[in-house]
């Protein structure tokens, strides 16, 4: 095993997706198709950026994945976590068909718009759930997914992640996507919308036209066994 395969096997652990973990160091996106040793300097900007990695087991591959100072502080917060786990939640799911505004959905949380409601055990808090269209984001995300959201304020946005996300097109239309969300290069008055199917273009947004935004909690897919 190479290290960049120890760094998919790390990614795994911490759930990073490879987009974030590429678009935040900089590197390729298909970095982590080549399951060789990387350069130094690469291994040296990951260690940097992620310092709970064990040095000696990146590059070797022996001794344990983690520091062990970083290892008790990652169990404590997963337990943590683990108590905020919601096991009896019932998550109304919309139809984003007849939904005109997400804001207005938010402010209201109108019962004739939820189709059916959702009871999975040991979910975050999540405020509703929307059927996945399209393919933009697959194969993360495909066409027919449950994708169940928390309603969040700008000011609370990590980039890199996956989000629910209205922008007002006019006066009386709004366009409702599910994109990741990343720093633009056009200042901070814009937001990059990016797509994990490289058919499709990133695009970059004002923020003034972003009137609300869910972020991605979890997701469920459905298979069919016939």
């Amino acid at each position: 095993m190479g290290s960049t395969e120890r760094i998919k096997e790390f990614l795994d652990y911490k759930r990073i997706t490879k987009y974030k973990f590429c678009n935040e160091l900089g590197f390729s996106n298909k970095f982590l198709d080549n399951s060789s040793n990387m350069g130094t300097d690469k291994a040296c900007k990951i260690l940097l950026h992620y310092p709970e990695i064990n040095a000696h087991w990146l590059l070797t591959g022996d001794g344990k994945m983690l520091k062990q100072q970083n290892l008790n502080d990652l169990e404590n917060s997963d337990n943590k976590a683990k108590n905020q786990l919601y096991s009896n939640q019932i998550v109304p799911l919309y139809d984003l068909e007849t939904i005109v505004s997400l804001r207005e959905l938010f402010n209201s949380n109108q019962s004739h718009k939820i189709i059916d409601t959702l009871k999975i055990p040991n979910l975050p808090k999540c405020d509703g759930a929307v059927i996945i269209t399209g393919d933009s984001m697959y194969p993360v995300l495909k066409s027919g997914d449950l994708a169940l959201y928390k309603e969040i304020d700008l000011e609370t946005i990590f980039f890199g992640e996956i989000y629910l996300i209205s922008i007002q097109l006019n006066n009386l239309e709004e366009h409702i996507t599910v994109k990741y969300i990343l720093k633009s290069e056009k200042g901070d008055n814009f937001l990059k919308l990016a797509c994990e199917n490289n058919n499709y273009q990133a695009n970059d947004v004002p923020i003034s036209k972003i009137t609300a935004l869910g972020f991605i909690k979890a997701s469920v897919r459905k298979n069919t066994m016939i």
